[in-house]
């Protein structure tokens, strides 16, 4: 005859569910409340949405000034500094486009940004593969020697560099400028890269390899195309930073019939003298920043995805 136990049953048949055992609390202990840990949490928004309402007006308030002014004449800026325009005078904006010569600046500039952002994407894919999926001697080397460029300041380089593009018959040519823009930001694209390329699938790659493609069409067909975000977001980098670059053609672009877009900027506040033609300095201002926070603004969810690919992964 079998007998039951009341200690089995309290056990089996606690709070807790059938067959776990009750769960105890000492006397005067008040239950588990996340009360404070709501607040703790509230507080802490309240604190990060504060931050970042305060740094974006820091961030935005100078655009937005800046491209207010160029709507207004040399008198309004300086008398009232802060007030939104009487009239909108777009007449800034064409005296620095023609006579200020700001078109000749912005096609130079186009041209050589599309040329080296171009360049340095495809190389740098390149050897960013390679290194990031091949072993073989000098492999670690050959990495860490990209690194090292970004180390090295490129102030440095500039008088070496100027002798080194005169004696080849490159200074003051667009595809010399295009060449240094490649060379210059080759390692933080190779450095960028290959940690991308690290985090892709080999199964695809080999898959492709078993079906008989080379170690070339594997690259440009399969591995490619899905190395897009990644490419996408070092591509924005170097737009921005090939954009508005300005030591390196101010050394090596002497030439003021090829002057880049930075450099007219700043030939337009030279040659005002004492005049001083201010809204149209502003006005081509904003024209060298919009390209850029177009770029931004386009590219902004692929930027994002291309940092966050190989965390999430």
């Amino acid at each position: 005859m079998k007998t039951t136990d009341p200690d089995r049953v309290r056990k089996s048949d606690g709070p807790g569910g059938p067959g776990l055992p009750a769960q105890r609390t000492a006397p005067g202990t008040p239950p588990p409340s996340s009360e404070g840990q709501s607040k703790t949490g509230g507080t802490l928004n309240v604190f990060s949405h504060g931050v970042l309402v305060i740094w974006a007006f820091l961030v935005a308030m100078p655009l937005l000034w800046a491209v207010m002014t160029s709507f207004k004449d040399d008198k309004s800026i300086f008398d009232s500094p802060w007030s939104l325009p009487d009239r909108l005078h777009f007449e800034n904006w064409s005296r620095a486009w023609t006579q200020a010569h700001m078109s000749e600046y912005f096609l130079t500039t186009i041209v050589v940004v599309a040329g080296s952002l171009i360049g340095t994407l495809l190389l740098g894919s390149m050897a960013a593969y390679v290194l990031a999926r091949f072993d073989f001697p000098g492999n670690r080397f050959l990495y860490f020697l990209f690194i090292g460029g970004l180390s090295f300041p490129v102030i440095l380089a500039l008088v070496p560099l100027f002798f080194v593009m005169n004696n080849l018959g490159l200074l003051n040519t667009t595809h010399g400028l295009i060449l240094v823009y490649i060379a210059y930001s080759l390692p933080f694209t190779v450095f960028f890269l290959t940690a991308f390329f690290r985090t892709l699938p080999t199964s695809v790659a080999e898959a492709a390899l078993i079906d008989g493609a080379s170690h070339t069409r594997t690259f440009f067909q399969v591995m490619l195309p899905m190395a897009k975000p990644g490419l996408i977001s070092v591509g924005i980098f170097n737009f921005l930073g090939q954009w508005n670059q300005y030591l390196l053609p101010t050394v090596l672009n002497t030439d003021p019939d090829r002057k880049v877009l930075s450099q007219g900027l700043v030939q337009l506040a030279v040659s005002q003298g004492y005049k001083g033609d201010w809204s149209g300095l502003f006005a081509g201002l904003v024209m060298a920043m919009l390209p850029v926070l177009g770029a931004y603004i386009i590219f902004q969810r692929q930027v994002v995805a291309g940092l966050t690919a190989g965390a999430l992964k």
